[in-house]
């Protein structure tokens, strides 16, 4: 039984794709409709019934449509297995009268598209054809209806009744009235089954209802959206959508070029090609749906090209997995910015061009966000392996690279406007955050290589993250004031200025407030540091101990708290980043008034040296006094991220880089 239960949870889960493939594909129609009516114009030289009549039907199509586009499966299904048997009902009616009033069985041919003869000319060879047509538009009719009981065999009889008027040669009136009969029979037992169906209907519908209201009370608008955008796979119902509607396209404008250059050849010319190229990437983006199925497929692309630099670099975070959600949010935003849909067809394509330029250098700024902290953990672990450092090396590079041959493509057939600025600007942007980045790389490859204490090196990287951090802010303010101008000289939007908005307050305000708060933080360490007493020379001997931050004995100096406990400076300072208390025994470092009267000074395991100095608890005091009064005690307790981080191997903020560029995309 064991070697039975693998095979058939792989046919079971087959079994599960095959359904929701199918529901996927049963959704879509409902986009092509609403597209449809979307695109649809009116006369308005026609009366206002006539247009208060079109606006009412279209409404309605839409709200059908979209009623259809969000059942359950079971419900789906249904809806679509009455909807085909009306659809073999009103075919085979139409079928008995076309061949009954229409056809001359004796003097008719019946040819194949070559010219070649497949029935001859007499009629009982097109006669069993007709039975077995409308035999078998019976069976599926009463199979879908799921008609079991004696009814059935008189469908079937009475989809038959015209066809045997034929056989006997009745007069045409005759015909013509068993042919109104049958088709009369058989719509009122379409109607008479949908009635019996429509209890189930009314209760599916009221379920549905109260369910949706039993959510909308509960969890709210947003949480009901997000679990309908889920249920339905609204993401893979835009992509089939999309890639149909393209694939349809191409098609036809295939056929128009065959026809046009009267080749039967499958191959065209490259300028044909291109052409061809241009108007699906035209027609792809003509509405907002459209818009929305190429923001999908974007969605799919960028999503597998996030795994796979992930598993290239070997990466395991969670939260840099976000590519296939960014992209396409981004992708939407600035097409709606430009009003890309509303374009004309030339204007269109180099609006399009424009805005993946953009994302492109968005993409390009989140994998630098997630390759800069393996970049760091892997220096600061002091990996040896080359080839573990290989991979994220050869990204940088070319986070490097693509950036300036990008400008350099662009600066070459383009000439300077809002738009072209703001992409070379963000591609500098990159260049730098990738120099920053390696620049830090290196140092603590340095110190992992000497393998000794450098107390420098958190300064050294500080002064190098901040050189970088002031550098974006000044990106950031220029990048605004670009925006700006392409608003109010250009093409000014209400959604542009929201994303300004935006801009202005995460990658202006915020990131200028984390940064002065970030500088007021080491500058209250540095200060408290150096109010605590230092022990130098021959009294570190003296103290045969070792820092209980990081475990590294003391070579040059070693600061002591007022709780008699002993750090290096640097690991002290690090650690009131984080709080204000001591590691050892959590007390407050600085005390004002409760320094005890104590003469010596313990080590971290209770040794205690004798005290050189008789004036060290007032000095102490004092010192941690004019400290305290010059300085908010609520500084001490934020952490300084760019620091920490960079022994840690944590991750760093990269996430402002979509949000400017949002702002700044220029006509």
């Amino acid at each position: 039984m064991a070697a039975v239960g693998p095979p058939q949870q792989q046919v079971r889960m087959a079994h599960q794709q095959v359904w929701t493939a199918l529901e996927v594909a049963l959704r879509v129609p409902c986009l092509y409709i609403i597209d449809a009516i979307f695109n649809s114009y009116y006369d308005s030289s026609q009366s206002r019934f006539c247009i208060v009549l079109q606006i009412f039907l279209r409404l309605l199509g839409i709200f059908a449509s979209s009623i259809v586009l969000i059942l359950s499966q079971r419900s789906l299904f249904k809806f679509y297995m009455y909807s085909s048997a009306c659809l073999l009902a009103a075919t085979s009616v139409l079928v008995n009268y076309y061949v009954s009033l229409h056809i001359d069985f004796y003097g008719a041919y019946n040819t194949s598209a070559f010219g070649i003869e497949l029935l001859p000319r007499k009629g009982p060879s097109l006669w069993m054809a007709l039975i077995v047509l409308q035999l078998t538009f019976g069976i599926g009719y009463i199979t879908l209806l799921q008609i079991h009981s004696i009814y059935s065999q008189l469908i079937i009889l009475d989809l038959l009744v015209p066809v045997i008027g034929l056989i006997t040669e009745l007069p045409l009136h005759i015909r013509k009235t068993l042919v109104f009969t049958s088709s009369l029979i058989l719509i009122l037992n379409t109607v008479l089954v949908l009635a019996v169906k429509l209890k189930w209907f009314y209760y599916s519908t009221r379920y549905v209802y109260l369910l949706v209201r039993h959510m909308y009370r509960i969890y709210g608008l947003q949480l009901l959206m997000e679990d309908t955008w889920k249920r339905i796979r609204f993401p893979d119902i835009l992509r089939v959508f999309w890639l149909t509607r393209i694939t349809a396209q191409a098609t036809v404008l295939m056929y128009i070029l065959r026809m046009a250059n009267e080749t039967e050849s499958f191959f065209v010319s490259w300028d044909d090609f291109w052409d061809l190229i241009c108007n699906l990437i035209i027609s792809g983006c003509d509405s907002t749906l459209t818009v929305l199925g190429m923001s999908a497929v974007i969605s799919s692309i960028a999503h597998y090209l996030g795994l796979g630099i992930l598993a290239f670099i070997g990466s395991t975070e969670e939260d840099d997995r976000r590519l296939g959600f960014v992209a396409p949010v981004l992708f939407f935003i600035l097409a709606l910015q430009t009003g890309l849909s509303g374009l004309r067809p030339e204007e269109r394509l180099i609006r399009l061009s424009r805005n993946m330029c953009l994302l492109l250098t968005a993409v390009l700024h989140f994998i630098h966000g997630m390759t800069d902290p393996v970049l760091m953990s892997l220096s600061a672990s002091h990996v040896s392996s080359f080839r573990r450092h290989f991979p994220v090396l050869f990204v940088s590079a070319c986070l490097f690279i693509l950036p300036i041959l990008l400008s350099y493509v662009l600066w070459h057939h383009y000439a300077l406007n809002t738009w072209l600025f703001a992409v070379t600007a963000f591609c500098v942007e990159l260049c730098l955050k990738v120099i920053v980045s390696l620049t830090v790389y290196t140092l603590f490859m340095i110190d992992g290589y000497y393998n000794v204490l450098w107390e420098k090196l958190d300064d050294y990287v500080y002064y190098v993250r901040s050189t970088g951090n002031i550098i974006e802010f000044i990106f950031g303010v220029v990048m605004f004031g670009n925006g700006a101008y392409t608003m109010m000289f250009e093409s000014g939007s209400k959604i542009r200025a929201c994303m300004m908005c935006l801009h202005a307050y995460f990658n202006i305000y915020l990131q200028a407030k984390n940064g002065w708060k970030t500088f007021m933080n080491r500058r209250t360490a540095v200060k408290k540091i150096n109010s605590l007493p230092e022990i130098k020379g021959s009294r570190l001997q003296e103290i045969d101990d070792v820092c209980a931050i990081c475990y590294h004995e003391f070579t040059t100096s070693a600061r002591i708290t007022p709780c008699h406990h002993y750090f290096h400076a640097l690991c002290l300072r690090k650690w009131l980043y984080i709080q204000d208390t001591c590691p050892m025994c959590h007390q407050k470092v600085y005390i004002e008034d409760d320094i005890k009267d104590n003469t010596n000074v313990s080590n971290n395991n209770g040794f205690i040296a004798p005290n050189e100095n008789p004036n060290l608890e007032e000095a102490v005091r004092e010192d941690a006094a004019e400290s305290d009064r010059e300085l908010n005690d609520d500084d001490s307790t934020d952490c300084d991220e760019d620091v920490q981080t960079e022994r840690n191997g944590g991750i760093q903020h990269t996430g402002a880089a979509a949000e400017e560029l949002v702002n700044d995309d220029t006509d």
